[in-house]
């Protein structure tokens, strides 16, 4: 199905009737969050425009989960769950108990949506395609009675004193309404729209933004020949970071992590690997060196990894160690370990003396990489910042400062972990958006 001639064609929503002068409920913005809180506003009789500047609506959406899309995070224990946005995210007990993991499940199961259960929680649709999603979401808001702008780029907003009174297209036209939801994104994937213009309209007009940084973003190593390794997957791998003191060139442990990385051209990625993006930017801001170190073998000490190496060795004594293979080290790592260490893979194993076969080992328990920096907003999965969540009233998720906006998603000021998180935010959010606004006439 051709997604962009699917909404064009249904560009102007299933009303019939001429448009209002005033609409009830306008949303600025086509992704998850809006697509929701346009949906649920309709669906409770408000007349509702949902205002998009790309000619498609959730282009980024199609990007999340690896394109596979990963709805949400089953895990059972919420505060564990909650923990995962870091302190602020206690402002999110109560909206979860409106709208939680549960209620979003059923939300696209009576949309035709079938969802699975992978690790780590990570829910994701059985087709595995975020387009389904994408579509499931689009007609259900416009067969709600949602009306869709598509192409239409909002320049202002305009205010009278507490209220939001219109949005100023930037084809000079002006879209009043009764109520204004703002779901415009942050600033990762900029490609896709989300260029950061919520945050300039809401400090227009006085609201404080924290200035957004790449948030769950891949991260770029100083080793070139990374590049030979683009590719691999290790799943259950320990994963530490570490600060180098200058002065003294010792190492500091600062995080210590168990869990998926994945090689690319220029660095790491992964779930782990993003969910710590943030920490090692920080870390990276104080000037401080910092290096990711991968143990192959976590929870087996040295002695014990050791006679296992040795065993392998002494049970292949005329085998090649470049031919030598290890369940938990794909080939091309093991082979770059020897490189690395300056041991030559046409070796005999019974050649291999007890100080090579220890700084194997080592390699096995502490593969370092030296971060050169963070990538982009371009490769982020979202941005960190947004609006000051004291701003916010999360019952209803309207602003404290004008009695008719509210505010949804990635605008808000929330860090937060892959793995369904992000996703979830917004659905919560957009849902009770779309409720208090309908009810806000």
């Amino acid at each position: 199905m051709n997604l962009k001639s699917k909404q064009s064609k249904n560009s102007h929503g299933a009303r019939k009737d001429v448009k209002p002068n005033i609409w009830d409920v306008v949303v600025i913005g086509g992704g998850p969050a809006g697509l929701m809180s346009s949906s649920v506003a309709a669906k409770l009789g408000a007349k509702v425009l949902l205002i998009e500047k790309n000619d498609v609506m959730g282009k980024k959406l199609l990007l999340t989960g690896g394109g596979r899309c990963n709805l949400t995070n089953a895990n059972p224990d919420q505060r564990d769950f909650i923990s995962k946005f870091g302190k602020k995210g206690n402002l999110l007990f109560t909206p979860l108990s409106i709208f939680g993991v549960d209620d979003t499940i059923r939300f696209f199961e009576k949309l035709g949506i079938k969802t699975k259960v992978e690790a780590g929680f990570r829910v994701f649709p059985v087709s595995d395609n975020a387009l389904d999603i994408l579509l499931a979401l689009t007609k259900n808001s416009v067969q709600s009675g949602v009306q869709l702008e598509l192409g239409a780029e909002v320049s202002h907003i305009k205010k009278e004193k507490n209220k939001i009174v219109s949005v100023i297209l930037s084809d000079g036209r002006e879209i009043k309404g009764k109520n204004f939801i703002l779901a415009t994104g942050g600033l990762s994937h900029p490609e896709t729209g989300s260029t950061g213009d919520g945050f300039n309209w809401l400090k227009e007009i006085g609201h404080k933004v924290v200035e957004p940084n790449p948030s769950l973003v891949p991260i770029k190593v100083k080793e070139n020949w990374v590049s030979d390794l683009a590719g691999i997957t290790l799943d259950d791998v320990g994963i530490s970071v570490w600060t180098v003191d200058k002065i003294n060139f010792q190492n500091k442990k600062v995080i210590s992590k168990k869990g998926r990385i994945l090689f690319t051209h220029d660095g790491l990625s992964g779930p782990t690997i993003l969910n710590m993006s943030k920490d090692i930017g920080d870390l990276l801001a104080k000037k401080d060196e910092v290096k990711v170190s991968i143990d192959f073998f976590p929870g087996v000490g040295l002695d014990v990894m050791h006679a296992n190496v040795l065993k392998l060795f002494e049970a292949n004594p005329k085998k090649k160690i470049k031919n030598l293979s290890f369940k938990e080290v794909p080939e091309k790592i093991y082979l770059k370990i020897l490189d690395i260490i300056g041991m030559d893979g046409e070796w005999f194993a019974n050649e291999v003396k007890r100080p090579e076969r220890m700084a194997i080992v080592e390699m096995f328990k502490k593969f370092e990489l030296t971060v050169d920096s963070l990538l982009g907003y371009d490769k982020a999965i979202v941005s960190s910042g947004g609006v000051d969540l004291s701003e916010v009233d999360f019952k209803e998720m309207k602003s404290k400062l004008y009695d008719n906006l509210f505010l949804v998603g990635d605008i808000l000021d929330f860090d937060r972990n892959s793995g369904g998180y992000s996703l979830q935010l917004c659905w919560t959010t957009g849902y009770i958006a779309g409720k208090s606004a309908a009810k806000n006439l």
